[in-house]
């Protein structure tokens, strides 16, 4: 693959099925006895981190509600979503990961759906098919937002929430191997940020690995903004430390919205 033909989909889909393959630990399914526990009402899903989602963001009651996981497979939130009793589709670019989905669904006799697709086009899906739209930190692996919130918008019911983890885009203004071996903060990009525009494939190759998943640093305005622009209204706002990036210190690294199609 050549700069400037580089296929975001394609190639995503190839990293993230070797994450799964590898054992990345958001490519790992729920036990069974945290399905069970789910089916008792004892459940937590992760939006940020590893902060569990605050519980008033989703419908008190699950049950009968069709909830779309967007890019979020993995075996993780939808099972538990399925086990409370939403009706779950896991929308995912990585066979791999839909692959944990069924599993976890099969091993402990839960009714969810996978599907294969790009987040920034849900055409399988008809308009106000879902009740929620959960998608955990994942749009950083797609370069353009705006299509994606038109999607969410268009599958949303009136009166639908659309819950979203995203990172804080300041997080790609650093030197990360700098910031990881002295902790130091030295600013080396411009936002908003591309590996693909930042970066010659020589040098993603040399500084990342060939085969790792390629990300966007998406600015507030496309990441907030985007949101109000496609027509929701914001009702809920979080921040949380990064789980595993040295400027957890000195700055939140992810953020969460809620946000609700207009009944």
């Amino acid at each position: 693959m050549q700069d400037g033909v580089v296929d975001p989909v394609a190639h995503n889909r190839a990293a993230w099925d070797k994450y799964a393959q590898e054992g990345d630990e958001w490519t790992r399914p729920v036990s069974a006895e945290e399905v069970e526990r789910a089916r008792k009402g004892d459940w937590s899903i992760v939006l940020i981190g590893h902060e569990p989602v605050d519980r008033s963001w989703l419908p008190a009651d699950l049950t009968g509600k069709d909830v779309l996981c967007l890019a979020s497979g993995g075996g993780q939130q939808g099972p538990i979503l399925a086990a409370a009793g939403a009706r779950v589709t896991v929308f995912d670019n990585s066979p791999r990961q839909l692959g944990q989905d069924a599993m976890v669904a099969e091993r402990d006799g839960l009714e969810l759906r996978t599907v294969l697709g790009d987040m920034s086009d849900l055409g399988a899906f008809g308009d106000a098919t879902f009740d929620v739209v959960f998608q955990p930190v994942s749009n950083l692996f797609v370069p353009e937002l705006a299509p994606m919130w038109r999607e969410c918008f268009r599958v949303l019911r009136p009166g639908g929430t659309l819950l979203v983890g995203f990172l804080n885009p300041d997080l790609y203004l650093f030197d990360q191997e700098a910031l990881d071996q002295g902790g130091e903060l030295t600013v080396v990009h411009k936002l908003p940020y591309s590996d693909v525009t930042h970066y010659s494939a020589a040098e993603r190759a040399a500084k990342f690995g060939a085969d790792a998943a390629l990300e966007y640093g998406h600015s507030l305005t496309d990441q907030i903004g985007g949101q109000l622009a496609a027509g929701f209204v914001l009702t809920g706002f979080a921040e949380a430390p990064h789980h595993a990036d040295a400027s957890a210190q000195y700055m939140s690294g992810y953020f969460a919205t809620r946000a609700v199609k207009p009944g």
